[in-house]
């Protein structure tokens, strides 16, 4: 348990780490978490040059099984990574943005 509890404060810390300022003000970045079940998230909320909507989820990672799952990652440099460098294991990460047949090809979890 003192793991997981460790995994969804590093969890947290990388999410907060990656809160930038947007380059258009009308874009707020949240991170989110939903730290009783597990699910937590990097979003972009705004409107650039009051034209566009902007809305998206830039990072989403989920704590199943003892595992972090590193649902998707829209950014340009590895949250996986990150996370490793913080001293989680690759065989306790699991990409799931991969497909599940892919994942044995990869040096991070299968599941």
């Amino acid at each position: 348990m003192a793991q997981i509890e460790n995994y969804r404060h590093l969890v947290q810390q990388v999410l907060k780490s990656r809160v930038y300022t947007h380059s258009d003000s009308n874009v707020d970045i949240y991170t989110i978490a939903d730290t009783e079940n597990d699910h937590y998230q990097l979003v972009n909320v705004g409107w650039k040059r009051d034209i566009h909507r902007v809305y998206g989820t830039v990072i989403h990672i989920d704590i199943k099984d003892g595992k972090i799952w590193v649902q998707w990652d829209g950014t340009d440099d590895s949250v996986a990574r990150e996370l490793i460098n913080n001293g989680v294991p690759q065989s306790d990460i699991v990409l799931g943005f991969h497909a599940p047949y892919k994942r044995e090809f990869t040096d991070f979890a299968v599941a």
